[in-house]
């Protein structure tokens, strides 16, 4: 059995995590963590449990431990939802303790050693890790991409055989990307926010990485460049993404591109067996209230494709855009005999 925790395991990613691995089949949560305020008290008590999924029962009588790297150093895996300025050192600090890190926190995403991973986008990009192992590293660190930036990468990855020249992409992003306490319903309600801090610039530099190439000793990135505007809108989960592409390319080739393209594994307990689908006859889809929970959350529904080449992609910014691709890159670690 791999024994697995959650850092931040009462915020909205956290509870996430905790949704998707309370009845894991490979892993088996045994560690949650939190503020110091929660720590030594039952999960079930501490939590305000706000999803739209059943509470995990299983979980209710665990109590929470510290963030610490003393709560965890045990384990086999640690997914941490941690805020940015807390990941940075504290995820360093447990992956030199010989744990596997798999975190959505922004903190270690572009350092050159460690993974930006979408797993059926690019898995040979685990090799990385072989790096951070030669550097003295007895663990690891392996991040997933910012909410959007999944979106659009899983989005672009069949066009990426026909050549991108450019992107441009705006974006209508869900609240709860925001977290729950993230913007007061007086601020989002009947109105649009047309600014996400720092999201554009997440948006304009992790694809480069994600759909560069691994040399064997570092990442190449892409170098076409990514012009992205976001903005927040009053939709509860689910971001939607209107995508503009220069790629070498005809729209009937762009089309087939996205029908034919398959991820290069199956069978992860996590991945949908679509990764992207794709919406042909149907000129208002995708949307997200209809689509987002489509392969349980992980699917990224492609739709709208014209001329251009222009289509809108969208898909659950807190399953596939967070928690969800972290335990995916997890099992996809496992297969690959990284733990």
């Amino acid at each position: 059995m791999i024994n697995v925790g959650v850092l931040g395991a009462t915020g909205a990613v956290g509870q996430r995590f905790v949704q998707l691995l309370a009845n894991h089949p490979w892993f088996h949560l045994t560690t949650l963590t939190a503020s110091e305020r929660s720590a030594g008290k039952p999960y079930g008590r501490v939590v305000n449990w706000r999803l739209d999924a059943p509470f995990p029962e299983a979980v209710a009588d665990s109590v929470v431990s510290p963030t610490t790297v003393e709560a965890v150093k045990d384990l086999d895996i640690v997914f941490s939802a941690l805020p940015a300025d807390i990941a940075k050192p504290l995820e360093s600090e447990i992956a030199d303790a010989g744990v596997i890190v798999c975190s959505n926190a922004s903190s270690h995403r572009m350092d050159p050693t460690v993974p930006l991973l979408i797993a059926e986008i690019n898995p040979d990009h685990i090799g990385l890790i072989d790096l951070q192992h030669d550097r003295g590293r007895d663990g690891c660190i392996v991040t997933n991409p910012n909410c959007s930036t999944i979106m659009l990468t899983c989005s672009l990855a069949p066009l990426m055989r026909h050549g991108v020249r450019d992107v441009k992409v705006a974006t209508l992003q869900a609240i709860s990307g925001a977290g729950f306490e993230g913007i007061p319903g007086m601020a989002i309600y009947d109105n649009v926010i047309p600014y996400i801090g720092s999201e554009e610039e997440k948006m304009e530099a992790e694809p480069k990485k994600i759909l560069g190439t691994f040399n064997g000793a570092e990442i190449i990135p892409a170098t076409f460049p990514i012009s992205a505007s976001c903005n927040r809108v009053p939709v509860i989960d689910g971001h939607l993404l209107s995508v503009w592409v220069d790629a070498g390319c005809s729209l009937s080739e762009a089309k087939e591109a996205f029908k034919s393209w398959r991820a290069p594994f199956i069978g992860l307990p996590t991945q949908p067996k679509e990764t992207l689908h794709i919406f042909e006859e149907q000129p208002d889809r995708p949307q997200t209230r209809l689509d987002r929970n489509r392969g349980d959350g992980m699917t990224v529904s492609v739709g709208r494709i014209r001329e251009g080449i222009r289509y809108t992609a969208m898909g659950h910014n807190t399953i596939r855009g967070a928690a969800g691709s972290s335990v995916l890159n997890a099992e996809l670690l496992k297969t690959k005999g990284y733990i």
